[in-house]
């Protein structure tokens, strides 16, 4: 992968999916939270890769932060490069997107033959790709904090708007950044069960 798309790519023995990691806004692909959703992912049998949507230069522009179109073709081109990949080439293929990354997984998801079979929002902002929301296909789960109320609130608007299966599950007590005790693991377990379910070679 080149330089702008760099990141970690794990791909465990006999593998049966492979999740690309889409961050949010002030994050990386080093995220904490992310990173350990991955390892939980990777137990599963899972294969995972995370990387930078932007590199510095362009995140210190604001605009681009937020500009979900430009998140959305990175990670397509993201997705294209690690298709390349031997170990990853024939998986069948997931997003878990967290806060406005989760708005760029769904804006790629929609885009004709992505091929992507299953997407994770944790704590996202769905509601930034509201004009592809309708054509996405890919089965989809809304994980939101219970104390995360006005994304709790957009969460719910968007998914009446998606245009594939979906479900929304609300996490008692946690707030937006998952940090309150066991509320990641929580996380980590609601995206293992949705992608093994649907990540079928």
């Amino acid at each position: 992968m080149d330089a702008e798309i760099s990141g970690q790519l794990v791909v465990p023995e006999g593998a049966r999916g492979m999740v690309v990691f889409v961050h949010g806004s002030g994050s990386s692909s080093r995220s904490p939270r992310n990173r350990y959703v991955a390892g939980a992912l990777n137990e599963a049998g899972l294969g995972t890769l995370l990387f930078d949507l932007l590199t510095p230069e362009e995140e210190a522009d604001r605009a681009n932060v937020f500009d979900i179109e430009l998140l959305a073709a990175r990670l397509l081109l993201a997705t294209e490069r690690v298709l390349e990949e031997p170990a990853a080439a024939r998986l069948p293929l997931g997003y878990f997107g967290a806060s406005t990354g989760a708005a760029a997984a769904l804006w790629a998801a929609a885009e004709p033959g992505s091929g992507v079979a299953a997407v994770v929002s944790r704590g996202g902002r769905p509601d930034l790709a509201a004009p592809r929301l309708g054509s996405v296909r890919a089965p989809t789960l809304l994980i939101v904090g219970g104390h995360d109320e006005q994304v709790l609130e957009l969460n719910r608007q968007a998914q009446r708007e998606l245009g594939g299966e979906t479900r929304l599950e609300v996490v008692p007590g946690a707030t937006h950044l998952f940090e309150e005790p066991g509320a990641l693991e929580q996380v980590a377990d609601l995206a293992g069960h949705w992608f093994t379910a649907h990540l079928t070679p």
